[in-house]
């Protein structure tokens, strides 16, 4: 018996200025599909234009050295899209995505996309930061891979990740806590590094680590730390 869903496009935060008469439309033209953890939505350099929103579950993007080494750029939740720059740009996709965990998605294809686009301004400034945001993380990357040891990008990513406290920007916390290889991935190091700089901030009181978190308990001190050694 094939699978059914609930199509139902509201937890799409890109969506949410649009009319409701445009919504059943894009709910009636989407593909749905259920994906398993691990499972591969597209490889980097594929064909395929539609762009992809996560009705439920989240998705990972990465992507892989020559070596084989895997290279995360991000994850993107519940609520999320992606495929966009190649449903703007007509090219191969630029990284590859699979499923982080059991994930429902529905796609529209490109020319729809565009059209939801032209008709919505809001939603083409909103792609517009989300593209710039993706822009400037990228020459944070590029920056550090140029200037950081291993050590100092796997701090820099820490910080990167963490969500500071409202009350007191000293403090923030990474939750739920990444596993060392996925810190790894996006440090582009290994998961040996990741520990022993965990082990490190841990023993002289930077960070803190719970079973589903990670607390950064100075973040002016772990700064300095990584523009020393800049």
């Amino acid at each position: 018996m094939a699978e059914t869903f609930t199509k139902n496009l509201a937890g799409i935060q890109l969506l949410a200025e649009i009319t409701p008469e445009r919504m059943s439309e894009l709910e009636r033209v989407a593909r749905w599909r259920r994906y398993q953890a691990k499972e591969l939505v597209f490889d980097m350099q594929s064909h395929g234009s539609e762009v992809y929103f996560i009705v439920e579950g989240a998705l990972q993007v990465v992507n892989y050295s020559p070596a084989g080494r895997e290279v995360s750029f991000a994850q993107v939740p519940a609520g999320g899209y992606i495929g966009e720059m190649s449903a703007i740009d007509s090219k191969t996709r630029s990284a590859t995505v699979v499923a982080l965990e059991g994930t429902v998605l529905a796609s529209i294809m490109s020319e729809t996309f565009k059209s939801l686009l032209l008709d919505y301004p809001k939603i083409a400034l909103v792609v517009l930061q989300n593209l710039a945001a993706m822009v400037r993380a990228a020459d944070e990357r590029i920056m550090d891979l140029s200037t950081l040891s291993a050590i100092n990008r796997v701090q820099s990513e820490i910080l990167r990740l963490a969500v500071p406290d409202q009350d007191n920007h000293n403090l923030a916390v990474i939750s739920p806590l990444m596993t060392h290889s996925d810190i790894a991935a996006r440090a582009s190091t290994t998961r040996e590094t990741v520990s022993r700089v965990l082990s490190n901030l841990t023993r002289i009181r930077i960070v803190e680590r719970a079973k589903t978190s990670l607390r950064v308990l100075d973040v002016g001190r772990l700064t300095n730390m990584i523009e020393a050694a800049e």
